[in-house]
């Protein structure tokens, strides 16, 4: 079983901010695979679509917590299905990488993404796949990083951002047939 989150804030004020892009592709990546609507779970404090993809079984998750305390809705999915961190895979927004660009990363530190930060806090670990979706502009990192990633993608971003969460979601869906690390390999160029 995989656990697949997407990133992001909830209520429609955040909705087509950059730092809910996990949750743009967690959203399309449901759609065009069929899987269940999302229903809200008390439980995980997160709106949860269940389903498969190539005859395993994933959960889709949304936290419900806002990005900052991402881990704790995280940790209570990992530790109640038991999952091993290598079968969990965390979808997000990402300021050190040129909009419109995937990586996939493993192991690694937050590198200031405060939604990740919390997961790794609150998993004790960092050893769970990352895919994350470049925001930075062509002009650089801005001064006021948090205002910046709770402002909405521009007209001519959003058309690069299309484009990215299809490729992302290409990605998520070639990691879980190849496996992951062969993701890493393919989609880090």
């Amino acid at each position: 079983m995989k656990v697949i989150v997407g990133l992001g804030n909830p209520g429609r004020i955040f909705r087509t901010t950059r730092h809910n892009l996990g949750f743009r592709v967690i959203d399309k990546f449901r759609k065009r695979n069929g899987l269940p609507e999302f229903k809200s779970s008390k439980e995980f404090n997160s709106l949860l679509s269940r389903g498969s993809f190539n005859k395993e079984k994933i959960i889709l998750t949304k936290p419900k917590t806002f990005m900052n305390n991402s881990g704790k809705a995280v940790k209570l999915l990992v530790r109640t299905h038991a999952l091993d961190p290598k079968n969990l895979i965390v979808i997000h927004d990402d300021l050190d990488l040129p909009l419109g660009t995937i990586r996939v990363s493993k192991a690694k530190g937050a590198a200031g993404h405060k939604g990740v930060q919390s997961i790794i806090n609150k998993l004790g670990t960092k050893k769970f796949f990352r895919f994350r979706v470049g925001i930075l502009p062509q002009q650089g990192k801005p001064q006021g990083v948090k205002k910046f990633v709770l402002k909405s993608f521009t007209r001519k971003e959003e058309k690069i951002i299309k484009r990215v969460v299809e490729e992302t979601v290409e990605a998520v869906e070639f990691s879980l047939r190849e496996g992951l690390e062969r993701a890493m390999q393919d989609y880090n160029k």
